[in-house]
């Protein structure tokens, strides 16, 4: 995916993540959501963004809901990040699948994170959010598995 591709977010977006990131450190969402902190790839200082990963075969993935995100490109930028859930913190690497390891993943996207349906369809990038849909987002929505870090 090019860096030039990229698809505004709504305006609500980010205050509307600032709280659901208190509410999720707070405790009171358990399960599915987390927060990812990155450094930012220009300041360094820690950027902060909700996302709801999922596991395939033992392994944690998250997809970028916009092509061009900056925690996206952050994420590209830095050795490892942190997630956090309530109280419980893990460093990972966060490593980008090239499109055809992303493929599959992505067509399982809309059954392991049905929430996730929504959100991409408000984002124009699909349509009525079948498998084949989000399939054919691999190059263009970033997809990375997220490793332990040593």
């Amino acid at each position: 995916m090019a860096d030039s591709e990229r698809i505004t977010p709504p305006w609500w977006l980010k205050p509307m993540n600032k709280v659901f990131m208190t509410v999720m450190r707070l405790g009171i969402v358990k399960d599915g959501p987390m927060v990812l902190t990155v450094p930012g790839r220009k300041s360094g200082e820690p950027r902060s963004t909700p996302i709801t990963p999922f596991t395939v075969d033992g392994k944690r993935y998250v997809v970028g809901g916009f092509p061009g995100a900056d925690w996206v490109r952050n994420a590209r930028a830095a050795d490892v990040a942190t997630l956090t859930q309530g109280k419980r913190t893990e460093r990972v690497r966060m490593v980008e699948l090239p499109p055809d390891e992303a493929r599959p993943l992505l067509r399982a996207f809309p059954t392991l994170v049905p929430t996730g349906v929504s959100f991409m369809k408000n984002a124009g990038l699909v349509t009525v959010g079948r498998p084949d849909e989000f399939e054919a987002l691999a190059g263009r929505c970033a997809v990375f598995r997220c490793d332990p870090a040593s």
